[in-house]
């Protein structure tokens, strides 16, 4: 049976991130993607021009729609931007009983355009934490969400995973990619206590834009073809460090270009795929 994910999130006008990142990332795990769009952006890889909600009403009858006719095996959830569109989401898939919810909180563009309004910072913790399978802040959202400085240490993310699972989420995985040092070190923190590190090097690039959306919809992924959630994220790591390093080799744009979402498959000597 083909496995489904569902991306609900806000379309990236540039194609690096929000849907369109979702969608090449669930092709790239042979899982087939759907999609509920809450919000349009006009972006590119340097900046952030403009935002569109779309109307709550429009998106509860996304979420139906598809819910009513495919069989989703996991929902990544990215930016929501308001209040509204948040309780509209959580209700819907509530209404749905939908499972393996991976919620990446998204907060701040990688060009620095805040992509959240400050009063639904409240409401993702009090409506969509409890739903969540596994919530995927990075260092800078975890702070912002807890309402705190950003962790330096590895005590410190510790810490504040703690406090993020004391909100109601399953499980918290922390990302360190805005982190120093030569190693990028992602904590997961599982329902229980359990603690496992995830590690890899730290490439330099510019070209990191829809880093989170792509891993998180990477680990939905996993979770879709029935992957353990550690395994999910091991995986995802893998497969986000090698879109990372593959990054220079497809230049688009004049700021924070994408990562490679196929640099499995494309062949860049001539253009061609193997």
């Amino acid at each position: 049976m083909t496995a489904i994910a569902l991306t609900i999130a806000g379309s990236d006008s540039s194609g690096g991130a929000g849907i369109q990142a979702d969608i090449k990332t669930f092709a790239a795990h042979q899982v087939y993607g759907a999609s509920v769009i809450v919000a349009l952006t006009a972006q590119n890889t340097r900046c952030v021009s403009g935002i569109h909600a779309v109307p709550a009403d429009f998106v509860a009858k996304q979420i139906d729609a598809v819910f009513e006719d495919l069989d989703v095996a996991a929902v990544k959830i990215g930016m929501l931007a308001t209040t509204e569109l948040i309780e509209t989401v959580a209700a819907g898939l509530k209404r749905h009983g939908a499972r393996n919810i991976v919620l990446d909180p998204v907060m701040i563009a990688a060009s620095g355009a805040r992509l959240l309004e400050n009063d639904a910072v409240d409401a993702i913790r009090r409506h969509l934490f409890p739903l969540a399978t596994l919530v995927t802040p990075n260092l800078p959202e975890a702070a912002a969400l807890l309402g705190t400085s950003i962790a330096e240490t590895d005590d410190a993310v510790d810490e504040q995973a703690e406090k993020l699972a004391a909100f109601g989420v399953a499980n918290v995985l922390i990302k360190g990619g805005h982190g120093s040092g030569e190693t990028s070190s992602d904590l997961l923190l599982l329902a229980g206590g359990a603690r496992q590190r995830f590690n890899a090097p730290r490439f330099e690039t510019r070209n990191t834009h829809g880093t989170g959306c792509t891993l998180s919809s990477a680990i939905a992924s996993g979770l879709a073809k029935g992957l353990a959630l550690p395994e999910a994220v091991a995986q995802a790591k893998t497969y986000i460090t090698a879109a990372i390093a593959a990054a220079d080799q497809v230049p688009v744009g004049h700021g924070h270009g994408p990562v490679h979402h196929f640099h499995h498959w494309w062949d860049m000597t001539d253009g061609r795929q193997p």
